[in-house]
């Protein structure tokens, strides 16, 4: 029974304290290992009262003892569901790893409140066992990359239980142009969003050009077109099951005559870079991949010259700016003044630039 099985907090609570007061070191450690076995033989048993009992008494026999003792204490409770969850965050909040780190990477009994005031304040070695965690949430990750040293940042991004959110993927895939293990980490990522990846790619191929220059000075002319034909090998992979069935939705509705720059803008302002991008390059007459390669350049006139030729509005064109400038995480830009180099740029020289630019994509796949 479970009467039988648990004491009251009252009698364990003073049966206890007259252990500590008068029992040496070595009855101490005996007594939590005592009481430590009997809460994990029978913890599925155990009703809230009875664990809020535990609660108590690790609470009092954590005072007495020394670091040992905790760290067994802290690898014992850490995998139980139903652990006591005061002394799992008073284990948590430790200082001495040995200690907290069993409970900060596998305890389920942690709230997310506790993991982000420990991920704001505590050493790189507690973020480094958050990180291990099982599941991450956005608010989590969020404290880890931007707090965290690469060590912590890697273990993050290698963690397929963590959610990356949007602003955490846009920092990462920028720290990752100086850092190549980053950006391994990030590439091998199932869920990174398409818009990131290709970013991803062309920042590399940029390193990767850099480095086969240096290594290989006589062979400099061949290098740009072999990092271009890579890169295109790799965006290709990266087609996702989210990208073919947004490139199929515009293909469905340009067919049906449904497709519309009020349309594309909306996707845009959405946030929805595989649609917004099919959009364009429907309504330019241009593949995805030309419109896709234009749209990820650091410059805005790629963009501006697809719209042109699509007959767009000023209106749309600045909501697809904003879209791709929010989702590269680059700094904001004049509208205004590209507002007056839009109105200004003829649609005869956007046809041609884009026949210029079609050209030189032919070339380099001969």
């Amino acid at each position: 029974m479970r009467s039988k099985t648990v004491m009251s907090s009252a009698n364990l609570l003073e049966e206890l304290q007259s252990v500590l007061a008068h029992g040496t070191v070595a009855r101490r450690v005996e007594t939590l290992r005592r009481v430590t076995d009997l809460f994990v033989g029978n913890a599925v048993d155990y009703s809230d009262d009875h664990i809020r009992v535990f609660d108590d008494v690790f609470q009092c026999l954590i005072e007495q003892i020394e670091t040992s003792a905790k760290a067994l204490l802290a690898d014992r409770l850490a995998p139980i569901a139903a652990a006591p969850p005061q002394i799992i965050r008073t284990l948590a909040l430790d200082d001495v790893m040995e200690i907290a780190g069993p409970v900060l990477t596998k305890s389920e009994r942690l709230d997310e409140t506790t993991l982000i005031e420990i991920a704001r304040s505590k050493s790189q070695a507690h973020l480094k066992a958050i990180s291990l965690r099982r599941v991450l949430s956005e608010a989590l990750t969020d404290v880890l990359v931007s707090r965290g040293n690469e060590d912590v940042v890697q273990s993050t991004v290698s963690n397929p239980g963590a959610q990356l959110s949007e602003g955490s993927l846009t920092d990462l895939v920028t720290r990752a142009e100086r850092d190549d293990d980053l950006a391994t980490c990030i590439g091998r990522r199932p869920d990174l969003p398409r818009h990131h990846y290709l970013k991803l790619v062309a920042k590399a191929s940029l390193s990767v050009r850099r480095k086969l220059e240096a290594a290989h000075p006589e062979l400099a002319g061949e290098v740009p077109s072999a990092v271009q034909e890579a890169a295109q090998r790799v965006r290709a992979a990266a087609m996702t099951r989210q990208t073919e069935m947004a490139r199929a939705l515009v293909k469905s509705l340009h067919e049906d005559g449904r497709l519309t720059e009020f349309q594309v803008a909306t996707f845009a302002e959405q946030g929805k870079f595989d649609e917004a991008n099919a959009g364009l390059a429907a309504l330019a007459g241009v593949s995805v991949e030309t419109a896709e390669n234009m749209m990820i350049e650091s410059r805005t006139e790629g963009l501006m010259i697809l719209a042109k030729v699509a007959g767009m509005q000023w209106s749309s064109v600045r909501a697809i700016i904003a879209m791709r400038e929010k989702l590269s995480g680059g700094s904001q830009t004049d509208m205004l003044a590209l507002r007056d180099t839009y109105e200004a740029l003829r649609s005869s020289t956007a046809q041609q630039v884009l026949r210029f630019h079609r050209m030189q994509n032919v070339t380099s796949a001969a």
